[in-house]
Order: C-alpha cells, then sequence, then structure tokens
C-alpha cells in the first residue's frame, strides 16, 4: 500500500472510530440515565392544581427511575417565572417541567415572554385534564351561577374574586365568567393556587374558580359553596353541580397539566422519561388517586402533546380577543 493509501486508510479507520465512540457513548448515557437525582420545576405554588399532579407523578417517577425526583416550585407570573427557569436549565435531562395551563393563555396574554412553550420545550406526555368549579364563601348568598350573576350586575365592581396570578388558568376562567356574563367582579390576585384558595377560605375574597382537587374538600366540608362546574357537561365526583354553560352557554375551561424537557435534550432520555411517566399513570394506585381527586388522567406521545398545546393557544388567543381580556 503506499504512503497515500495507508494516510487514507488511518483518516477513514478514526474517524470510522470516532464515530464508533460517539454511539457507544450515547447509548451508554442513555442506559445510565438518570443517574443523580431528577428535578420538576413546577410553576406554580405548593397545594396548586398543577403542583398536586406534578408531585404524585413525580413520586411514580422517583420509583421508576431509582432517583430522587425533587419538586421545585416556582410560583409567580402567571407561570411565566418557572417556565422561563425551565427553559433556560441545561438540556441533560435532569431537569423536568411541569407545563400547565397558564402556559397556553401566556402565549397571547403577554405581549413579551422570555420563553415560547413551543419551541423551547421538547414535549413529553399529557399528564391530567381537569374542570375547574366556581366557589363562594358561604357569606356570600348566592346558590346558583344565576344568583351571582344578579348580584355581580347589581354591585359593579363590588364582587371581588380570586386567582393564582394574572393569567393564570383561574384567573382566565373567571375573566371569561366576566365576558360572557356581562358583569365585572374585581380581581384580587395571588402568587398560586394555594394563597387564593385560602383567601377565600377565610372570607378575604368572596369568589374563585377552583381546581376540584384542591377544593372539593372544602365543597364537601361546607366551608365553600359550590355554583357550578366549568366542564360542558355534569362530573361524576359533583353530579349535583350544574355546568355553568346551563346558565351561559358556550362557556367552557378545563385546566391541563404536562410533562416537557428544555429543547435539545437528548431524544433517548426523551423516550426514558415518556416511558416512565405513561407507566407511572398506567399504575391502578396512581391513576385511581389522580381520578379520586377529579382529574382525566391522559398520556400521550409527544408529538400528540405537542399538538394539544398549540390548539389550546390558538383557542385561548380566540377566546380572549373575543371577550377583550386586558393584555399584559
Amino acid at each position: 500500500m503506499s504512503i497515500r493509501g495507508i494516510a487514507r486508510w488511518l483518516v477513514v479507520s478514526l474517524i470510522t472510530c470516532g464515530g464508533l465512540a460517539s454511539v457507544l457513548s450515547d447509548s451508554a448515557r442513555a442506559q445510565a440515565y438518570p443517574g443523580k437525582p431528577v428535578r420538576v420545576v413546577v410553576a406554580s405554588s405548593a397545594g396548586s392544581n398543577p403542583d398536586t399532579v406534578g408531585r404524585i407523578v413525580a413520586s411514580g417517577l422517583a420509583q421508576a427511575f431509582g432517583q430522587q425526583v425533587i419538586v421545585d416550585n416556582r410560583a409567580g407570573a402567571g407561570g411565566n417565572i418557572g417556565a422561563e427557569l425551565a427553559a433556560r436549565a441545561p438540556a441533560d435531562g435532569y431537569t423536568l417541567f411541569l407545563a400547565h395551563t397558564n402556559h397556553s393563555i401566556n402565549a397571547t396574554l403577554y405581549r413579551k415572554l422570555a420563553y415560547d412553550v413551543l419551541t423551547d420545550f421538547s414535549p413529553v406526555t399529557m399528564l391530567a385534564l381537569s374542570p375547574f368549579v366556581a366557589v363562594v364563601h358561604p357569606s356570600l348568598p348566592a346558590r346558583s351561577v344565576r344568583e351571582l350573576l344578579n348580584i355581580a350586575k347589581a354591585r359593579p365592581g363590588d364582587i371581588n374574586y380570586a386567582s393564582a396570578g394574572t393569567g393564570s388558568g383561574t384567573y382566565f376562567a373567571a375573566e371569561y365568567f366576566n365576558g360572557l356574563g356581562k358583569v365585572r367582579m374585581a380581581h384580587v390576585p395571588y402568587t398560586g393556587g394555594g394563597p387564593a384558595l385560602t383567601s377565600v377560605l377565610a372570607g378575604e375574597t368572596t369568589v374563585y374558580f377552583t381546581p376540584i382537587a384542591t377544593g372539593l374538600p372544602h365543597m364537601r366540608s361546607g366551608r365553600l359553596r359550590a355554583l357550578g362546574v366549568t366542564a360542558p357537561k355534569r362530573l361524576a365526583g359533583l353530579p349535583e353541580v350544574p355546568p355553568i354553560a346551563e346558565t351561559l352557554p358556550g362557556y367552557e375551561v378545563m385546566a391541563w397539566a404536562g410533562l416537557m424537557v428544555p429543547a435539545k435534550t437528548p431524544g433517548e432520555m426523551v423516550e426514558t422519561v415518556h416511558k416512565a411517566a405513561v407507566a407511572v399513570l398506567g399504575r391502578p394506585e396512581i391513576s385511581k388517586r389522580l381520578e379520586d381527586l377529579g382529574y382525566l388522567v391522559v398520556a400521550s406521545r409527544p408529538d400528540a402533546m405537542q399538538a394539544y398545546v398549540k390548539a389550546e393557544i390558538d383557542k385561548y388567543a380566540t377566546i380572549i380577543r373575543q371577550v377583550g381580556m386586558q393584555l399584559q
């Protein structure tokens, strides 16, 4: 073999070995993942609807991974603070993001965001859907949606409602109610669903569109009075509470929660998390726990989740314009 031929052979061999080493490295990385604790960033406060889903799923993932899975609550700005933090995290598979309804609303509600939920994250799977329930403190003499509307019309700006923050699902549900009902309840924002629920329980605020999971115990105890659900039909867990749509035709708001990772997270890691999360949702004790709290368990492929979130963004953009909600 000539000197030139030997040189060419050496170059090809080095390239081939390098490629093989890269493949073996990727394979080893996938097999070793996760090799340390995993963080789940939840862009809402402890005790909120997304936090409830996040903690249940995180406990299952910890068992599946054989690693600690830490829930990191980063509430504020309607979910934007946590989303921005997660979007900027290393795309190494060790930061997961619990995305939820707020992030499909915020895409339109905020003129400028430091992240894009469709491009700065890779979807993993949907986890759960949940309707809200319009509840009032017992001091308000409203026992139906119609009575709440009548009181709000007679006292414009006097009735207040709590929310988990401007742009949150609870805020949107109330503002949509304001728009379709042609009433003006005053907004009192809090830093998350937990503080908002506490405020209406204490009578500091009067109305709250609570996620079922967090509000159900207080409805059952009588500390809150349920007037209507935001789902289009009555719910098995609250058969006595009618849909708000029976009084306000077309009214429907459903919260969603799903798992994402920062964009450019290696595909094999995304697939590992996907398989683990779907397996967790499929465990009877996990699915029953979620369903008992009023959630509809929904597992999906990443592309189906991406399509769902895109459809939610488009839906909320249309509704926000229709009801004339103020852009932030």
